[in-house]
Order: structure tokens, then C-alpha cells, then sequence
């Protein structure tokens, strides 16, 4: 059985008002059920029927047919969703698009961190008699990665809304998002690095914040989330991810150096934090590896599929880094005269 939605042609300038019209007149001598999903078959852009629980006014488009402020990645050509109300936006995390797993990715992220959370909060902290500074760092955190993951669960939901204007303002507040990722890195990183060095401690904390302010601030800027400016935000967020290379030399110098027996448990963690971090920004600039197989991977495997799963380890990564410098701290007090240089 095939669909009775509307089926464009080659013009691709169609929008929402047209479709809603169209699909209303076709639908109205077949007096449809009013039950808002049936089990039937999704047109999709490239006139493919697979037989799927959707909800009714939602079909896929190609590359060619979307918005132009849809029009990210050219090697993704099937599977998109636009010219959507608020309403069935929602409604389309339960059907199958090129956004399926980004969605998934970071909502079942989300639901990781926080689980791991509870168990913090009700387990490990208190195993290692936490003091109530530990509660309030690992709480901060923790709410990063997950405000983090929320941000680009609602902008990959409603990235395909009819309005532009709508459609922007989540993608700026995805990319304010991935600033409180990072500031949620930054928090326990140097609040334990620095735990004896409570001069030192303040100076990158202040820091941090404030960079990440900045970057709020630049997202008001006009142009900033045009293309044009695409390279420049990526930029941004390289200067202010690499900062943390800073305070981790300076942590090693006033540790005792590469000598050191907790510099030499501590830096390989840091570096397999950047690593995944490099990893991940490579497939996401790159566009490896639809890249190469164009039209191939629109559902599954597709580079901003990859950064997200990468996104998600790299946090639960720094995580149990995190966990491994508070223990260390509990278990080697800190000197009476702590290095402030």
C-alpha cells in the first residue's frame, strides 16, 4: 500500500502550507481515522516505501528537496525531515530519518549520566566519605554532560521545524551546549588537579568560566551561526577545548614532573581524553566516511553519528578520570605547605 501523501517534483522550493493543503484535499473523500499514528507506509525521498508505525503528515525528503538551512552535508541524500510543526517535530523521534541515532545517541546519553549520578550520589561518594566540596563538583559535572546531551537531543529533534528562525535557535543552543560539555571537563579536572594549590586552583576556574562566557556572548553575533562562519566556531571551540593543556603543564611542573608516580597515572588519561576529543572533531570536519560512499550511509554510520558516539565516551572517559583523581586525593592528604608558583 502506497502513501497518499504529496510527492514533489524536481522544483524543490515547496513549503509546509502547501504540503498541509495538498495532503488535507486528497485526504478528505477517504474520511481518514483520526487516530494520530497508523501502521502504513513511509514515503521516502527517493520514492522507497518501508512499511513503519509513523505518524500521519510526516514523510522524508532528499538533499535536493529540503530548505536550504537544512542543507548541511551533501553526501547525506535521503532520509530528511522538514517543513514540520512542533507537534509532529516531537512525534518523529519514533520514526526512522537520518537523525535517528543522533537523537538516540546522546537521549540514552543523557539517561547514562544521570543514572551514574544517582549511583555517585548514593554509592561511591559516600564509600569514599565524600566531603560535601566532592558532592557539589561531581554534581556539576554530571549536570554538564547532561544539560550537554539534552541541547543536541532537542536540536536534532527540531532541526527540521518549518521556521527557520526556530530551527537556528536550537542549533545555537546545541553549540552552547557542547561550551557546558566542556565546562563540565574543566570543573573536576582542575578542582582536583589543583586541590593543593587552592591560588592556582581559583586562577583556572575563573578562567574557564569566563572563556565559556565569551563564546556565549560571540553567539550573539549576526553571522555567527552562518556558514561562512563554520570554520570560526570550530576554531573556537578547539581554543577553548585545547586551553586545558595549560593548567595540565603547569599541574606537572609543580607535581614533581614526568617522575612523578601520580603524573604518570594522571597524563595518560588526560591524553586519551584529547585523543578521543581529536578523533571525533576529524570525522566531524572530514565528513569521512559518507565522503566516499555518498547516499550509502543517510540512516547508519555517518560521520556526525560517529562525533556523537565519541562525544558520549569521551565524557564517560573524563568521568572516571575524575573518579580516579578524588580517590587519590582522599587517600594522599595534602602537604602544610602547598607550592603557590
Amino acid at each position: 500500500m502506497r502513501s497518499s501523501y504529496y510527492k514533489p517534483q524536481n522544483d524543490t522550493n515547496y513549503t509546509y502550507s502547501k504540503l498541509k493543503g495538498l495532503k488535507t484535499k486528497a485526504a478528505m473523500p477517504q474520511k481518514p481515522q483520526k487516530n494520530a499514528q497508523t501502521a502504513h507506509y513511509i514515503e521516502l525521498g527517493g520514492y522507497q516505501y518501508w512499511p513503519v508505525l509513523v505518524p500521519r503528515g510526516i514523510r522524508l525528503y532528499t538533499y535536493e528537496q529540503i530548505p536550504v538551512f537544512l542543507r548541511e552535508n551533501p553526501y547525506i541524500t535521503d532520509g530528511y525531515r522538514a517543513y514540520l510543526p512542533s507537534r509532529l517535530c516531537i512525534k518523529s523521534l519514533f520514526i526512522l530519518s537520518n537523525e535517528t541515532v543522533n537523537i538516540w545517541s546522546h537521549l540514552l546519553g543523557f539517561l547514562l549520566f544521570f543514572c551514574l549520578g544517582v549511583y555517585n550520589m548514593a554509592s561511591v561518594l559516600p564509600a569514599f566519605g565524600a566531603s560535601r566540596e566532592d558532592y557539589v563538583i561531581y554534581s556539576i559535572g554530571l549536570f554538564c554532560f547532561q544539560l550537554c546531551m539534552l541541547c543536541s537531543v532537542g536540536y536534532h529533534l527540531f532541526c527540521c521545524h518549518r521556521s527557520e528562525k526556530t530551527s537556528r535557535r536550537w542549533m545555537a543552543l546545541d553549540y552552547a551546549g557542547i561550551s557546558i560539555g566542556i565546562l563540565g571537563c574543566y570543573v573536576p579536572g582542575v578542582f582536583y588537579t589543583f586541590y593543593c594549590n587552592n591560588y592556582w586552583r581559583q586562577v583556572y576556574l575563573v578562567t574557564v568560566l569566563a572563556m565559556i562566557l565569551a563564546v556565549f556572548f560571540a553567539q550573539i553575533h549576526p553571522h555567527y551561526l552562518s556558514k561562512q562562519w563554520k570554520q570560526l566556531r570550530s576554531l573556537i571551540f578547539c581554543l577553548v577545548a585545547g586551553y586545558g593543556l595549560v593548567p595540565t603543564v603547569h599541574w606537572i611542573c609543580i607535581t614533581g614532573g614526568v617522575s612523578s608516580e601520580l603524573v604518570q597515572a594522571f597524563v595518560p588519561r588526560v591524553l586519551g581524553m584529547y585523543l578521543i576529543a581529536a578523533l571525533a572533531l576529524i570525522f566531524y570536519v572530514s565528513k569521512v566516511p559518507e565522503r566516499y560512499f555518498p547516499g550509502q550511509l543517510n540512516y547508519l554510520g555517518s560521520s556526525h553519528q560517529v562525533w556523537h558516539l565519541l562525544l558520549v565516551l569521551m565524557f564517560y572517559w573524563w568521568h572516571q578520570t575524575s573518579g580516579f583523581l578524588m580517590a587519590y586525593r582522599h587517600s594522599q592528604p595534602c602537604p602544610d605547605a602547598p607550592q603557590h608558583a
